[in-house]
């Protein structure tokens, strides 16, 4: 592949110089940084560890701010320690070598915009309410504060590297135009490394099944790794830690039930210390709720975007100074009351003056919902008007005072600027699916699984629906999951298989020969012997009357030969799961004999004694 045919590149930035894998770079013209984003960045110190960024609660990852707050993470206390003259002086951005050098570093946003009337700002947070705040643009508007930093006050050989790509058409226009099941992939030149790639985006729910040993797991990581890099790779271990929530897997087995997979009842323990149960959601419907959200993101502008961003910001800022059980709120009617507590979901507080009930959970989201309006809340009836109820509720006394609180404390909070969202693909894998009880794990959801009834047309209420704060509520998946399950022919709890889910996946066979590229690692000559030796013992499985090639042995059995030899992989790993394949039939030590001949039929690559009659399982 051509340096300009790629799409991933690497810019390398020193004290030095600035250098890319992309012969397009150039710092005579940093303009060029609006054609790109950001995928991963890290500082290489010449001694010691690689430093990534601590992202605070609610800071998105990956975007143009992330290389500038990275470096003053870095250095921030040098950066603290310049004097007021030295930062408002310090170099920030030069796009090009006849224009002026942009500089400064400010106390405030609002004293950025002082010097820069503008929204084009990084704002790093380095304690409750203060900032250093400088201009930031496109991905490579900083690169000259970065090099600067390093020139102060960095060591020889200190880097910051950051890898990018090309934006695509979909990342300049409206987020969410393009979907996944149809050809705007290829229409915008995207060819997946693996074929199947484009069957799961067709389908949308597909299983791998066959014989054991296939290597279907590591194919359905490939898969969610090639559709989530648009083709770029298929290692899962090359995605970064942002697109590897994209992908989530789990593995099914007879235990695995409705609460572990979508939602169920859990033990907690109260402020008090009392045993009590709560409603939590499973995995899968926590990873649909990622899906979801970017679903909804891609269909939102970026001034919405942009304003719930900063509203999560004002709320995580408000509770982190917040004295737990010590700092005192007050409604309009004077009731006093203090946060005792607060998590992800809820507000927990303590009313000392109410004898009935002194402790209440609000519902942070309704908070958040009032933050992000447009409108100012000085009266209860008007929070019961933006949540159209017909009755105003205990709850909303509290809210407005909380809300009332955090906008009287939060008014330095500036606004974050975020980049549009595209529409991303989530890919959910479950390996054994077969060994699970499905009907028992998916519930309802049988019906909002299929490919037909994605998105609202497949809206279901869960089992447990009326435990929810909104009991009328409903779940569905959205059109961005894809779902990969894997199985094994020949595990006995097959035949379990609902028929009303298999009506909803594409089945894909996977024989014991379509993987053999799986086996590269071990050499020419000795891939060559191990593939030999597995053709001539599933041939010699597909001649047992019984059995079939449903029974056969994978590659993957055979990278184990990376440690063992061959007749160590023939006793330890081969002969007891072709022991468990004939017992009870009349002739098993003859079958076993038979297997073990066609096994050894050629020579190991460090031959061995062969393994005996009595070693055969």
């Amino acid at each position: 592949m051509s340096e300009l045919s790629q799409k991933n590149f690497t810019l390398t930035i020193t004290a030095e110089k600035t250098v890319s894998t992309d012969s397009r770079f150039t710092m005579a013209n940093l303009s060029l940084g609006d054609n790109y984003k950001p995928l991963d960045v890290y500082y290489k110190p010449n001694e010691g560890e690689i430093e990534y960024r601590r992202y605070a609660k609610g800071e998105w990852r990956s975007t143009n701010q992330t290389l500038p707050r990275l470096a003053c993470q870095v250095f921030e206390e040098q950066l603290l320690g310049l004097s007021t003259e030295e930062r408002l002086n310090f170099p920030v951005c030069q796009y090009r070598p006849e224009s002026d050098v942009i500089r400064g570093i400010f106390e405030s946003v609002e004293a950025f915009k002082q010097y820069r009337n503008s929204i084009e700002s990084v704002v790093y947070r380095y304690d409750v309410d203060k900032q250093m705040v400088f201009y930031c643009w496109n991905i490579f508007s900083t690169v000259v504060f970065v090099s600067e930093c390093l020139k102060r006050f960095g060591h020889q050989g200190d880097s910051f590297v950051l890898t990018y790509t090309e934006k695509e058409k979909r990342d300049q226009g409206l987020p969410g135009a393009q979907e996944f099941n149809d050809d705007a992939e290829q229409k915008q030149g995207v060819t997946y490394n693996n074929p199947y790639s484009e069957s799961l985006l067709q389908a949308k729910n597909i299983i791998f099944r066959g014989a054991p040993g296939t290597g279907k797991s590591y194919l359905a990581r490939e898969i969610a790794t090639d559709i989530i890099s648009h083709g770029e790779f298929d290692d899962y271990t090359q995605l970064t830690d942002q697109q590897k929530q994209q992908v989530e897997f789990v593995q099914f087995h007879p235990s695995y039930d409705y609460s572990d997979f979508v939602e169920g009842l859990r033990p907690t323990t109260s402020e008090d210390g009392a045993m009590s149960f709560e409603l939590q959601d499973g995995v899968f419907k926590r990873f649909v709720a990622r899906a979801q959200r970017n679903l909804d993101n891609s269909r939102k502008s970026p001034e919405t975007i942009s304003r719930e961003v900063t509203t999560q910001e004002m709320i995580d800022t408000y509770f982190e100074n917040v004295e737990l059980g010590v700092d005192q709120l007050q409604t309009l009617k004077g009731t006093k009351f203090v946060i005792s507590g607060f998590d992800e979901k809820h507000i927990n507080i303590s009313i000392p003056e109410n004898q009935v009930s002194n402790k209440l959970k609000l519902n942070i989201n309704e908070l958040r919902t009032m933050l992000e309006s447009d409108q100012t809340f000085t009266q209860v009836k008007e929070v019961v008007h933006l949540f159209n109820k017909t009755n105003a509720t205990q709850n909303f006394s509290y809210d407005l005072a909380l809300y009332a609180d955090i906008r009287a404390k939060m008014t330095n909070v500036a606004s974050t600027v975020v980049e549009p969202e595209s529409m991303k693909p989530y890919v959910f894998i479950i390996d054994e699916i077969n060994r699970g009880e499905i009907s028992k794990i998916f519930g309802e959801l049988f019906f909002s699984i299929d490919p037909e009834y994605r998105g609202p047309a497949g809206e279901v209420s869960t089992q447990y629906a009326n435990l929810h704060e909104n009991p009328s509520e409903k779940f569905s998946i959205p059109e961005n999951v894809f779902i990969i399950g894997t199985m094994n022919d020949i595990d006995r709890s097959v035949d379990t298989f609902d028929f009303a889910m298999r009506r909803r996946f594409r089945f894909i066979e996977i024989k014991a020969d379509d993987r053999l590229e799986m086996l590269d690692c071990l050499g020419e000559e000795l891939k060559m012997k191990a593939v030999s030796r597995m053709t001539a013992l599933n041939q010699a499985i597909s001649d047992v009357d019984e059995l079939n090639d449903n029974y056969h042995v994978g590659a993957s059995y055979f990278l184990k030969l990376q440690e063992v030899s061959f007749a160590q992989l023939w006793t330890d790993y081969l002969a007891p799961l072709l022991r468990d394949y004939v017992r009870g039939m009349y002739d098993e030590d003859e079958i076993m004999g038979t297997f073990r001949k066609a096994y050894n039929a050629s020579p190991a690559d460090n031959p061995t004694k062969e393994p005996s009659d009595a070693a055969q399982g």
